[in-house]
Protein backbone atom coordinates (compact mmCIF):
# COMPACT_ATOMS: atom_id res chain seq x y z
CA UNK A 1 0.00 0.00 0.00
CA UNK A 2 1.05 3.52 -1.02
CA UNK A 3 0.40 6.51 1.11
CA UNK A 4 0.59 10.22 -0.47
CA UNK A 5 0.05 12.78 2.36
CA UNK A 6 -0.33 16.27 0.78
CA UNK A 7 -0.08 19.79 3.11
CA UNK A 8 1.03 23.24 3.31
CA UNK A 9 -0.07 26.77 4.56
CA UNK A 10 -4.38 26.88 4.20
CA UNK A 11 -5.71 27.85 1.50
CA UNK A 12 -2.71 26.51 -1.24
CA UNK A 13 -5.19 24.16 -2.82
CA UNK A 14 -4.05 20.76 -1.03
CA UNK A 15 -8.02 19.41 -0.68
CA UNK A 16 -7.90 19.94 -4.60
CA UNK A 17 -4.62 18.22 -5.38
CA UNK A 18 -5.52 15.64 -2.92
CA UNK A 19 -8.64 15.37 -5.04
CA UNK A 20 -7.40 14.70 -8.56
CA UNK A 21 -4.53 12.45 -7.00
CA UNK A 22 -6.99 9.84 -5.59
CA UNK A 23 -8.95 10.49 -8.72
CA UNK A 24 -5.94 9.21 -11.11
CA UNK A 25 -4.66 6.50 -9.13
CA UNK A 26 -8.57 5.09 -9.21
CA UNK A 27 -8.70 5.52 -13.05
CA UNK A 28 -5.56 3.64 -12.87
CA UNK A 29 -6.94 0.57 -12.01
CA UNK A 30 -5.83 1.38 -8.06
CA UNK A 31 -8.21 0.97 -4.87
CA UNK A 32 -8.09 4.38 -3.26
CA UNK A 33 -8.98 6.09 -0.66
CA UNK A 34 -8.51 9.49 0.18
CA UNK A 35 -9.16 10.97 4.18
CA UNK A 36 -9.45 14.38 4.93
CA UNK A 37 -7.64 15.39 8.36
CA UNK A 38 -8.26 18.84 8.12
CA UNK A 39 -11.35 20.48 10.58
CA UNK A 40 -12.79 22.61 8.18
CA UNK A 41 -13.30 19.88 5.43
CA UNK A 42 -13.58 20.74 1.80
CA UNK A 43 -13.38 17.34 -0.07
CA UNK A 44 -16.62 16.19 0.02
CA UNK A 45 -17.12 20.08 -2.32
CA UNK A 46 -14.50 19.44 -3.97
CA UNK A 47 -15.67 15.53 -5.04
CA UNK A 48 -19.39 16.87 -5.60
CA UNK A 49 -19.98 14.01 -2.98
CA UNK A 50 -21.75 13.77 0.15
CA UNK A 51 -18.92 12.28 2.65
CA UNK A 52 -19.26 11.22 6.04
CA UNK A 53 -17.30 10.31 9.10
CA UNK A 54 -16.67 6.43 8.05
CA UNK A 55 -15.71 5.65 3.87
CA UNK A 56 -18.15 6.32 1.24
CA UNK A 57 -17.34 4.79 -2.05
CA UNK A 58 -17.30 7.26 -4.71
CA UNK A 59 -16.74 6.23 -8.06
CA UNK A 60 -15.49 3.00 -9.21
CA UNK A 61 -12.32 2.51 -7.47
CA UNK A 62 -12.58 5.49 -5.51
CA UNK A 63 -13.56 5.95 -1.66
CA UNK A 64 -13.92 9.24 0.32
CA UNK A 65 -13.98 10.18 4.01
CA UNK A 66 -13.67 12.94 6.27
CA UNK A 67 -12.85 11.93 9.51
CA UNK A 68 -14.46 13.12 12.28
CA UNK A 69 -12.48 14.17 15.21
CA UNK A 70 -14.98 13.33 17.87
CA UNK A 71 -16.48 10.16 15.92
CA UNK A 72 -13.05 9.00 15.90
CA UNK A 73 -12.31 9.36 19.88
CA UNK A 74 -15.19 7.83 20.74
CA UNK A 75 -14.04 4.50 18.90
CA UNK A 76 -10.63 4.61 19.52
CA UNK A 77 -10.20 6.25 23.10
CA UNK A 78 -13.95 5.88 24.83
CA UNK A 79 -13.27 3.23 27.62
CA UNK A 80 -10.07 4.49 28.89
CA UNK A 81 -11.94 7.75 28.98
CA UNK A 82 -14.40 6.06 30.90
CA UNK A 83 -12.50 4.94 33.24
CA UNK A 84 -10.05 8.14 33.90
CA UNK A 85 -13.56 10.29 34.26
CA UNK A 86 -15.01 7.23 37.01
CA UNK A 87 -11.66 7.78 38.52
CA UNK A 88 -11.50 11.58 39.18
CA UNK A 89 -15.24 12.02 40.18
CA UNK A 90 -14.49 9.67 42.73
CA UNK A 91 -12.06 11.97 44.05
CA UNK A 92 -13.80 15.05 43.74
CA UNK A 93 -13.75 16.05 40.66
CA UNK A 94 -16.94 17.75 38.58
CA UNK A 95 -17.60 15.29 35.74
CA UNK A 96 -17.24 17.32 32.63
CA UNK A 97 -14.04 19.14 34.22
CA UNK A 98 -12.74 15.20 34.37
CA UNK A 99 -14.52 14.71 30.85
CA UNK A 100 -12.05 17.46 29.68
CA UNK A 101 -8.70 16.59 31.36
CA UNK A 102 -9.00 13.17 30.16
CA UNK A 103 -8.64 14.07 26.70
CA UNK A 104 -4.97 13.33 25.67
CA UNK A 105 -3.40 16.79 24.26
CA UNK A 106 -3.69 16.44 20.26
CA UNK A 107 -5.55 13.50 20.34
CA UNK A 108 -8.49 15.10 18.27
CA UNK A 109 -5.59 15.26 15.49
CA UNK A 110 -4.25 11.86 16.54
CA UNK A 111 -7.42 9.81 15.63
CA UNK A 112 -6.67 10.45 12.04
CA UNK A 113 -3.12 8.28 12.41
CA UNK A 114 -5.35 5.31 13.95
CA UNK A 115 -7.55 5.52 10.52
CA UNK A 116 -4.05 5.16 8.39
CA UNK A 117 -3.56 2.42 10.41
CA UNK A 118 -6.46 0.48 10.41
CA UNK A 119 -6.41 1.44 6.71
CA UNK A 120 -2.73 -0.13 6.08
CA UNK A 121 -3.45 -3.36 8.38
CA UNK A 122 -7.09 -4.31 6.29
CA UNK A 123 -4.83 -4.09 3.36
CA UNK A 124 -7.88 -3.33 1.25
CA UNK A 125 -7.25 -0.22 -0.81
CA UNK A 126 -4.10 0.06 -2.99
CA UNK A 127 -3.08 3.58 -2.62
CA UNK A 128 -4.23 6.44 0.54
CA UNK A 129 -4.46 9.43 -0.01
CA UNK A 130 -4.29 11.92 2.48
CA UNK A 131 -5.69 15.84 2.72
CA UNK A 132 -3.89 16.74 5.28
CA UNK A 133 -4.24 20.09 7.90
CA UNK A 134 -2.54 22.80 7.43
CA UNK A 135 1.20 22.64 7.99
CA UNK A 136 1.23 23.66 12.16
CA UNK A 137 -1.10 21.45 12.37
CA UNK A 138 0.37 18.20 10.29
CA UNK A 139 3.53 18.92 12.51
CA UNK A 140 1.57 18.36 15.80
CA UNK A 141 -0.09 14.84 14.64
CA UNK A 142 3.54 13.81 13.55
CA UNK A 143 5.13 14.55 16.86
CA UNK A 144 1.87 13.07 18.54
CA UNK A 145 3.53 10.12 19.90
CA UNK A 146 6.20 11.73 21.87
CA UNK A 147 3.11 14.07 23.71
CA UNK A 148 0.72 11.56 24.72
CA UNK A 149 3.34 9.80 26.40
CA UNK A 150 4.52 12.84 28.54
CA UNK A 151 1.03 13.24 29.06
CA UNK A 152 0.28 9.72 29.78
CA UNK A 153 3.23 9.78 32.48
CA UNK A 154 2.61 13.20 34.13
CA UNK A 155 -1.13 12.40 34.58
CA UNK A 156 0.25 8.42 36.28
CA UNK A 157 2.54 11.28 38.65
CA UNK A 158 -0.21 13.08 39.72
CA UNK A 159 -2.29 10.35 40.78
CA UNK A 160 0.40 8.48 42.65
CA UNK A 161 1.90 6.60 39.61
CA UNK A 162 -0.16 3.82 37.51
CA UNK A 163 0.34 0.81 40.31
CA UNK A 164 -1.81 2.95 42.62
CA UNK A 165 -4.44 3.74 40.22
CA UNK A 166 -4.83 0.26 38.63
CA UNK A 167 -6.31 -0.99 41.97
CA UNK A 168 -9.21 1.73 42.68
CA UNK A 169 -9.58 2.05 39.26
CA UNK A 170 -10.93 -1.79 38.68
CA UNK A 171 -12.81 -1.22 41.45
CA UNK A 172 -14.67 1.86 40.34
CA UNK A 173 -15.22 0.99 37.11
CA UNK A 174 -16.71 -2.59 38.30
CA UNK A 175 -19.18 -0.14 39.62
CA UNK A 176 -20.14 1.64 37.01
CA UNK A 177 -20.42 -1.01 34.70
CA UNK A 178 -19.91 -5.20 35.81
CA UNK A 179 -19.48 -6.09 32.29
CA UNK A 180 -16.50 -4.46 31.40
CA UNK A 181 -13.20 -5.81 32.70
CA UNK A 182 -10.78 -3.29 34.34
CA UNK A 183 -7.76 -4.33 32.34
CA UNK A 184 -9.90 -3.51 29.19
CA UNK A 185 -8.88 0.65 29.69
CA UNK A 186 -5.27 -0.01 30.24
CA UNK A 187 -4.75 -2.30 27.10
CA UNK A 188 -6.33 0.21 25.14
CA UNK A 189 -3.26 3.16 26.42
CA UNK A 190 -0.95 0.81 25.57
CA UNK A 191 -2.60 -0.37 21.88
CA UNK A 192 -3.17 3.36 21.09
CA UNK A 193 0.55 4.23 21.56
CA UNK A 194 1.48 0.99 20.10
CA UNK A 195 -0.85 2.09 16.95
CA UNK A 196 0.50 5.65 17.00
CA UNK A 197 3.99 4.04 16.57
CA UNK A 198 3.47 1.98 14.00
CA UNK A 199 1.93 4.88 12.07
CA UNK A 200 5.21 6.66 12.60
CA UNK A 201 7.27 3.98 11.05
CA UNK A 202 4.29 3.85 7.88
CA UNK A 203 5.17 7.30 7.55
CA UNK A 204 8.84 7.40 7.75
CA UNK A 205 9.41 4.15 5.73
CA UNK A 206 9.96 6.27 1.86
CA UNK A 207 8.99 2.93 0.55
CA UNK A 208 5.33 3.09 1.66
CA UNK A 209 4.74 6.99 2.49
CA UNK A 210 5.34 10.00 0.36
CA UNK A 211 4.49 13.47 1.92
CA UNK A 212 3.97 16.08 -0.66
CA UNK A 213 4.75 19.74 0.10
CA UNK A 214 1.68 21.95 -1.71
CA UNK A 215 3.19 25.67 -2.17
CA UNK A 216 1.71 28.87 -3.94
CA UNK A 217 4.52 30.99 -5.87
CA UNK A 218 4.45 33.51 -3.42
CA UNK A 219 7.47 34.35 -0.66
CA UNK A 220 5.37 34.12 2.30
CA UNK A 221 4.05 30.71 1.36
CA UNK A 222 7.43 29.57 0.30
CA UNK A 223 8.81 30.66 3.53
CA UNK A 224 6.28 28.61 5.67
CA UNK A 225 7.18 25.64 3.16
CA UNK A 226 10.37 25.55 4.23
CA UNK A 227 10.62 25.67 7.92
CA UNK A 228 7.75 22.90 7.42
CA UNK A 229 10.34 20.71 5.22
CA UNK A 230 13.08 21.41 8.28
CA UNK A 231 10.75 19.44 10.81
CA UNK A 232 9.74 17.08 8.71
CA UNK A 233 13.46 15.74 8.25
CA UNK A 234 13.70 16.50 11.81
CA UNK A 235 10.92 13.78 12.47
CA UNK A 236 12.62 11.56 9.88
CA UNK A 237 9.33 11.56 7.55
CA UNK A 238 10.35 11.86 3.92
CA UNK A 239 9.12 14.45 1.47
CA UNK A 240 9.35 13.29 -1.93
CA UNK A 241 7.74 16.22 -4.19
CA UNK A 242 6.75 20.19 -4.08
CA UNK A 243 3.74 20.66 -5.60
CA UNK A 244 3.53 24.21 -7.07
CA UNK A 245 0.16 25.55 -7.76
CA UNK A 246 -2.11 28.02 -9.27
CA UNK A 247 0.80 29.25 -11.51
CA UNK A 248 -0.35 31.89 -14.13
CA UNK A 249 -0.04 30.34 -17.57
CA UNK A 250 1.47 31.72 -20.34
CA UNK A 251 -1.33 32.43 -22.56
CA UNK A 252 -2.77 34.57 -20.41
CA UNK A 253 -1.23 38.62 -21.36
CA UNK A 254 -3.80 41.11 -19.93
CA UNK A 255 -1.31 43.65 -18.63
CA UNK A 256 -3.21 43.57 -15.08
CA UNK A 257 -1.43 40.10 -14.39
CA UNK A 258 1.51 41.15 -16.01
CA UNK A 259 3.71 42.34 -12.55
CA UNK A 260 2.24 39.17 -10.51
CA UNK A 261 3.72 36.70 -13.50
CA UNK A 262 6.97 38.02 -12.92
CA UNK A 263 6.67 37.93 -9.13
CA UNK A 264 5.79 34.12 -9.27
CA UNK A 265 8.20 33.44 -11.84
CA UNK A 266 10.91 34.83 -9.46
CA UNK A 267 9.32 32.64 -6.54
CA UNK A 268 9.26 29.48 -8.66
CA UNK A 269 13.04 30.28 -9.24
CA UNK A 270 13.72 30.26 -5.60
CA UNK A 271 11.68 27.66 -4.55
CA UNK A 272 13.74 25.31 -7.22
CA UNK A 273 16.87 26.91 -4.93
CA UNK A 274 15.47 26.61 -1.77
CA UNK A 275 14.54 23.07 -2.12
CA UNK A 276 17.77 21.57 -4.38
CA UNK A 277 16.89 18.15 -5.58
CA UNK A 278 13.33 17.38 -4.61
CA UNK A 279 10.89 17.41 -7.47
CA UNK A 280 8.68 20.30 -8.80
CA UNK A 281 5.38 19.72 -10.26
CA UNK A 282 3.69 22.53 -11.91
CA UNK A 283 -0.09 23.70 -11.98
CA UNK A 284 -1.20 26.05 -14.08
CA UNK A 285 -4.09 28.22 -12.00
CA UNK A 286 -7.65 27.57 -14.04
CA UNK A 287 -9.99 30.23 -15.57
CA UNK A 288 -12.54 28.56 -13.31
CA UNK A 289 -13.64 26.72 -9.79
CA UNK A 290 -11.98 23.29 -9.86
CA UNK A 291 -14.47 20.66 -8.55
CA UNK A 292 -16.37 17.52 -9.79
CA UNK A 293 -14.84 14.85 -12.21
CA UNK A 294 -14.08 16.89 -15.28
CA UNK A 295 -12.43 19.58 -12.87
CA UNK A 296 -10.22 17.22 -11.12
CA UNK A 297 -9.03 15.21 -14.37
CA UNK A 298 -7.93 18.47 -16.09
CA UNK A 299 -6.08 19.13 -12.80
CA UNK A 300 -4.56 15.69 -12.41
CA UNK A 301 -3.30 15.94 -16.27
CA UNK A 302 -1.63 19.38 -15.48
CA UNK A 303 -0.03 17.57 -12.13
CA UNK A 304 0.63 14.25 -13.50
CA UNK A 305 0.72 13.95 -17.23
CA UNK A 306 1.64 10.03 -18.19
CA UNK A 307 3.25 9.54 -14.91
CA UNK A 308 1.50 7.19 -12.05
CA UNK A 309 0.69 9.63 -9.18
CA UNK A 310 1.46 6.44 -6.76
CA UNK A 311 5.37 6.04 -7.23
CA UNK A 312 7.57 7.54 -5.38
CA UNK A 313 8.86 10.38 -6.65
CA UNK A 314 12.36 11.44 -5.02
CA UNK A 315 14.66 9.27 -2.29
CA UNK A 316 16.70 10.94 0.26
CA UNK A 317 18.21 10.16 4.21
CA UNK A 318 16.66 12.24 7.12
CA UNK A 319 20.20 10.44 8.95
CA UNK A 320 22.49 8.14 8.69
CA UNK A 321 25.74 6.67 10.13
CA UNK A 322 29.02 6.45 8.67
CA UNK A 323 32.18 4.94 9.89
CA UNK A 324 34.81 7.33 9.52
CA UNK A 325 37.63 5.61 10.77
CA UNK A 326 38.59 2.70 13.66
CA UNK A 327 36.07 3.38 16.33
CA UNK A 328 34.75 6.81 15.00
CA UNK A 329 31.27 7.20 13.38
CA UNK A 330 29.55 10.03 12.21
CA UNK A 331 26.01 11.01 12.55
CA UNK A 332 24.67 12.74 9.13
CA UNK A 333 21.18 15.13 9.95
CA UNK A 334 19.87 16.81 6.73
CA UNK A 335 17.79 20.02 7.89
CA UNK A 336 17.51 22.66 5.46
CA UNK A 337 16.42 26.11 6.23
CA UNK A 338 17.49 25.74 9.93
CA UNK A 339 19.72 28.35 11.83
CA UNK A 340 22.54 27.25 13.93
CA UNK A 341 21.60 29.64 16.69
CA UNK A 342 18.11 28.24 16.25
CA UNK A 343 19.69 24.81 17.58
CA UNK A 344 20.19 23.02 20.78
CA UNK A 345 21.77 19.10 21.46
CA UNK A 346 21.39 16.78 24.35
CA UNK A 347 23.23 13.42 24.69
CA UNK A 348 22.43 10.57 27.24
CA UNK A 349 24.18 7.13 26.46
CA UNK A 350 21.86 5.91 23.70
CA UNK A 351 20.14 8.55 22.65
CA UNK A 352 20.67 12.13 21.19
CA UNK A 353 17.73 14.86 21.29
CA UNK A 354 17.94 17.73 18.84
CA UNK A 355 16.34 20.73 19.03
CA UNK A 356 15.36 23.11 16.36
CA UNK A 357 13.00 25.76 17.39
CA UNK A 358 10.35 24.64 19.01
CA UNK A 359 10.44 21.41 17.74
CA UNK A 360 12.34 17.61 19.07
CA UNK A 361 13.82 14.67 17.75
CA UNK A 362 15.00 11.91 19.91
CA UNK A 363 17.58 9.67 17.73
CA UNK A 364 18.22 6.71 19.27
CA UNK A 365 21.81 5.29 18.97
CA UNK A 366 23.21 1.94 18.05
CA UNK A 367 24.85 0.21 20.25
CA UNK A 368 28.03 1.15 18.73
CA UNK A 369 28.09 4.53 19.97
CA UNK A 370 26.71 4.17 23.30
CA UNK A 371 30.26 4.10 24.72
CA UNK A 372 31.38 6.78 22.63
CA UNK A 373 31.66 10.67 23.32
CA UNK A 374 30.81 13.63 20.90
CA UNK A 375 33.94 14.41 19.50
CA UNK A 376 32.76 17.48 17.28
CA UNK A 377 29.33 18.71 15.92
CA UNK A 378 29.34 20.94 13.14
CA UNK A 379 26.56 21.99 10.81
CA UNK A 380 28.04 23.38 7.39
CA UNK A 381 25.79 23.47 4.28
CA UNK A 382 22.01 22.56 5.79
CA UNK A 383 23.94 19.48 7.13
CA UNK A 384 24.80 18.71 11.25
CA UNK A 385 27.73 16.57 11.39
CA UNK A 386 28.46 14.68 14.35
CA UNK A 387 31.13 12.95 15.09
CA UNK A 388 31.96 9.96 17.65
CA UNK A 389 34.63 8.63 19.03
CA UNK A 390 36.38 6.62 22.04
CA UNK A 391 37.65 8.44 24.95
CA UNK A 392 41.04 8.78 25.29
Amino acid sequence: MRIIVHTGKGGVGKTSISAATALRCAERGLKTIVISTDTAHSLGDSLEKSIGPEPVELYPNLWGQEVDARYSMDKYWGKFQEYMVALFSRQGVENIVAEEVTILPGLEEGAHLLWINKYVEDKEFDVLVVDAAPTAETLRLLSLPDVTRWWFEKVMTLTRGAARILRPIGKVLRRVDESIPADDAWQQVQDLFGTLDKVRMLLTNPEIASIRLVVNPERMVIKETQRTYTYLNLYGYATDAIVCNRIIPPEVTDPYFAMWKTNQQENIAFIQEAFGELPMMRVPLFGQEVTGLDGLRRLGNALYGENNPAVQMFSGHTHQIETVGKGQYKLIVPLPFARKDDMDLYRSRDELTLRVGPYRRNIVLPYALWDLEIADAKFEESTLCIRFGSVN
